[in-house]
């Protein structure tokens, strides 16, 4: 039976979110979306509302931007590969007039727990004709925060699970607070896929996948860089590849106040060891063997068939996230790996974790359709409420504040004056945040 025709807005506070959001679009709303080869000038890589070769029309998706720390560049943008055209940037009250004016039937909310809570309470305080059908997710591996961001995402009407296993602790979450449980779906990361692994003669290529916060210490991440070195000296035949998240001043999801490329200076860097930028897909597409501490990077290597590494040598620490591959067969350490050892993942564990089998979206677009089908949709109901949660819920409200309600904008001269003032200390607060914060923090440690 053919998909429902429907309108989506992605709302998405960082590049990577943006980027989760925007795939995961394209698969509710297409069966046939595919997300092996995303990048500009692919098979996806057509823009929203024009052809491309799988389909005879893109899904009608809007993308917004929500202005804050995070917000993505063009040049971070356009690294995420997603095929959709540019997102309108707007606040939070703004994206809510959009909902309310411009008639999304789905609504994605690639934001971080808070800010879902906010919108998922805005939605709720909105008198809408007809709402639209809420979903949320995670943009890879689910390490920290496990309750306190599945309780902030309860609410929606899809909370997307990327694996069985993401799925039995979101369910158990719910269910051990006494939340419905029924919202959660299993899917999986919409940016797995691309060829699989084939050795090429002559090519021998190490990258390692840099994490804008983990490690957090200055010298852990000079560890880090150090022995990244230290392999490439040993392996002058090899090409060695740090793989970076950010430029210095671009943020991502998580604030990277110690830059690899900045540490890189001072450090002498043998000829083998090159910096590098760019969507992950094309680096993969190169890659013999992929090290990380942790980054979600992996699942997309190990889906490939690439062969990974999970660090060991910062210790196996839920700070670090690498916790997370206990049982996967992938963690050791560089010592072993100077030695050409290449970990050999258990396929129990890979399974689990939604790796290495087609990536399926049927039953979100399913349980989409079938909400899209009911003459009302239930109220938004999320677990925190003034009665559930009253010494938390205001402030995670407050932290994540929508600016102003829809429809109470200043208008006429005095209302244009106040928005270009608001917009300049907009632009001079994400200046403080993105740049001098980081620089200050810096100068206190010296």
């Amino acid at each position: 039976m053919p998909s429902l025709t429907y309108r989506i807005a992605v709302v998405a506070d960082s590049d990577t979110r943006w980027k989760w959001g925007a795939l995961t679009a394209r698969r509710i709303a297409r069966p046939d979306a595919r997300t092996d080869d995303p990048r500009p000038g692919s098979r996806t890589g057509s823009r929203a509302g024009t052809p491309d070769a799988a389909s005879d029309a893109a899904p009608d998706i809007t993308g917004f931007a929500l202005r804050g720390r995070a917000t993505p560049t063009a040049r971070q943008l356009a690294e995420t590969g997603t095929g959709l055209g540019t997102p309108r940037e707007v606040t939070g009250a703004e994206f809510l007039r959009a909902v309310r004016d411009e008639g999304y039937d789905v609504v994605v909310l690639a934001l971080v727990g808070g800010t879902v809570q906010a919108v998922l309470h805005g939605l709720a305080g909105m008198a809408l004709r007809r709402r639209p059908v809420t979903v949320t997710g995670y943009v890879g591996v689910v390490y920290e925060k496990l309750a306190d961001g599945l309780l902030l995402r309860h609410g929606a009407d899809v909370v997307l699970a990327n694996s069985p296993y993401d799925a039995r602790r979101f369910r158990a979450v719910y269910e051990g607070v006494g939340a419905d449980p029924s919202a959660v779906v299993e899917a999986a990361l919409p940016f797995l896929g691309g060829a699989p692994y084939r050795p090429a003669p002559g090519r021998d290529t190490v990258v390692f996948a840099a994490q804008p916060s983990v490690p957090a210490s200055r010298a852990d991440r000079l560890y880090l860089l150090r022995r990244l070195a230290g392999h490439a000296r040993l392996h002058p035949e090899r090409d060695v590849v740090l793989k970076l998240r950010s430029k210095p001043g671009e943020h991502t999801t998580h604030i990277e106040e110690l830059p690899y490329q900045k540490l890189a200076r001072g450090m002498p860097l043998p000829p083998n060891l090159r910096l590098a930028y760019g969507h992950m897909g094309a680096v993969l597409d190169r890659t013999d063997l992929l090290v990380t501490v942790s980054s979600t990077a992996a699942l997309e290597s190990l889906h490939r068939g690439v062969p990974t590494a999970v660090l060991t040598d910062l210790g196996v620490r839920e700070a670090l996230g690498n916790h997370h591959f206990i049982g996967s067969g992938l963690l050791t350490s560089w010592d072993r790996l100077d030695t050409g050892h290449r970990p050999e993942p258990d396929p129990d564990w890979l399974a689990d974790q939604g790796v290495g089998d087609a990536p399926s979206f049927e039953a979100a677009r399913a349980r989409v359709e079938e909400l899209l089908k009911q003459d009302e949709l239930p109220p938004v109901a999320p677990y925190y409420t003034p009665s559930t949660a009253p010494g938390y819920l205001p402030g995670v409200l407050a932290r994540h504040r929508l600016d102003a309600p829809p429809g109470t904008e200043p208008r006429g001269v005095r209302g244009a004056l106040r928005t270009a003032v608001r917009e300049t200390a907009r632009g001079a607060y994400r200046h403080g945040v993105q740049r001098m914060a980081p620089l200050i923090r810096r100068l206190g440690d010296l």
